[in-house]
């Protein structure tokens, strides 16, 4: 009934061969949508891995366009008639190399770029637009409800992103939400992210760069799929979620340092720590508050953490990282 539900619907994916963008274009495609997906290849992490990603959506019947949402001009050629649109497209993290023209650019002239094409699109159902834990601040524990107090140019441009869409969607231009996103892990993840870092540098059994006193930060470690799973519970529920911002993660609690654990178990090796000066903006805790999530999608992240590291693994070593 579902697979039935979702058939001839036409979806696009921005940053799709990205880390969580191919992974919910490929599910997609699985659930039997056309899916047309969007990317610009940046160098701001190793292109191959990218166009790795972007090959797999191919080779399962997907579409992948060269394309940067922020070029005005962008989406001039693109057709009219998607059904979704899922915006994964942004400048990620925190990043000494990237400056706040970067985020703005990319987060915000970006996403109203996209939210303009949307408007030419007479049959979209939703925009589910893909935000981040980090608009919440250093601490982010809290119900959607709460006031966002964003410590990072990451964090304040990507609120600036959702309140530009939920702004159209309010105003009846068409239907949206905003899923803030708790800690991601798994396969595919960047390069420079935590996981992929720990496990690159602890097989090679170099020194991992531990910034003063995140050993203790507390993160809700989600497992990719978990979120994918929750993300594409939007379908068919357009008027349940439309103008609602939710957040998707588990409600579990991890230590950095139990990371760090979690990996020296599923690779067999001690990892060595490199301690660096504290670093601006870093969140002190991330905890997924998924009530709403619940209520509204039936949504019920089951991965563990040994389990999420086990499977990043088993993708690192099969790709020859």
């Amino acid at each position: 009934m579902w697979q039935s539900l979702n058939d001839n619907m036409k979806s696009l994916v921005t940053g799709a061969a990205g880390f969580i963008g191919s992974h919910c274009a490929e599910h997609l495609l699985s659930l039997g949508h056309t899916v047309i997906g969007i990317d610009n290849f940046s160098d701001y992490y190793n292109v191959a891995l990218k166009q790795k990603n972007a090959e797999t959506i191919k080779a399962k019947g997907g579409r992948i366009i060269v394309l940067d949402v922020k070029d005005k001009n962008a989406f001039s050629d693109l057709d009219n008639d998607f059904d979704y649109i899922f915006h994964f497209a942004a400048q990620p993290g925190l990043s000494k190399t990237a400056t706040y023209e970067d985020y703005y650019s990319n987060n915000v002239v970006g996403t109203q770029n996209l939210v303009g094409f949307a408007t030419r699109n007479p049959k979209l159902k939703l925009f589910v637009n893909i935000s981040t834990s980090s608009v919440y601040g250093l601490q982010a524990t809290f119900p959607e409800t709460a006031t966002p107090k964003p410590a990072s140019d990451y964090g304040k441009t990507k609120l600036k992103a959702e309140q530009l869409v939920l702004k159209n969607s309010n105003a009846g231009y068409f239907k949206a939400c905003s899923l803030r996103l708790y800690s991601v892990i798994g396969p595919r993840e960047r390069p420079e992210k935590m996981y992929t870092k720990l496990i690159d540098l602890g097989l090679k059994e170099k020194a991992f760069p531990l910034f003063e006193g995140s050993e203790k930060h507390l993160r809700s470690f989600t497992y990719v799929g978990d979120i994918i799973d929750g993300v594409v519970s939007v379908i068919g529920r357009e008027v349940v979620v439309n103008n609602e911002i939710i957040n998707l993660g588990t409600e579990a609690e991890y230590t950095t340092k139990q990371g760090i654990e979690a990996v020296e178990k599923a690779i067999g090796k001690t990892i060595k720590l490199e301690l660096k000066p504290k670093r601006f903006g870093d969140q002190l805790r991330t905890k997924a508050n998924i009530d709403k999530a619940r209520r509204l999608l039936d949504y019920d992240p089951q991965t563990t953490l040994v389990q999420s590291v086990e499977a990043h693994v088993k993708w690192f070593k099969a790709n020859g990282l």
